[in-house]
């Protein structure tokens, strides 16, 4: 079982940058792998970024590469998304979700926080 809190959502103009975490509970963090997905307002939830438990892998959607980050530190129980190069298109509620599985599908997460608010005005 494990309980996730997300924060840095917010309001910030195009081309902008901001710093999502999430923290985690529990003492096997290290053993998740940790996702990013979004949801913007009428819109399935869409895939982000994801990180391996042991940090050696990455993936990113197509609409968020090369500007966005995602890290991780398991001695902190917390996963970060860098978000950088902003644009209202990324306007959504981030969301960050934990597996023990590869990039399941978003129903298939088990684990969930509630979500940040990011808005991006042009």
């Amino acid at each position: 079982q494990v309980q996730l809190v997300e924060s840095g959502g917010g309001l910030v103009q195009t081309g902008d940058s901001l710093r999502l975490s999430c923290v985690a509970s529990g003492r096997t963090f290290g053993t998740y792998h940790m996702a990013w997905f979004r949801q913007a307002p009428g819109k399935e939830r869409e895939f982000v970024s994801i990180i391996s438990s042991s940090a050696g892998l990455t993936n990113y959607a197509d609409s968020v590469k090369g500007r966005f980050i995602i890290s991780r530190d398991n001695a902190k129980n917390t996963a970060y998304l860098q978000m950088n190069s902003l644009k209202p298109e990324d306007t959504a509620v981030y969301y960050c979700a934990a597996s023990t599985r590869w990039r399941l599908a978003s129903a298939q997460y088990p684990y969930w926080g509630q979500g940040t608010q990011v808005t991006v005005s042009a």
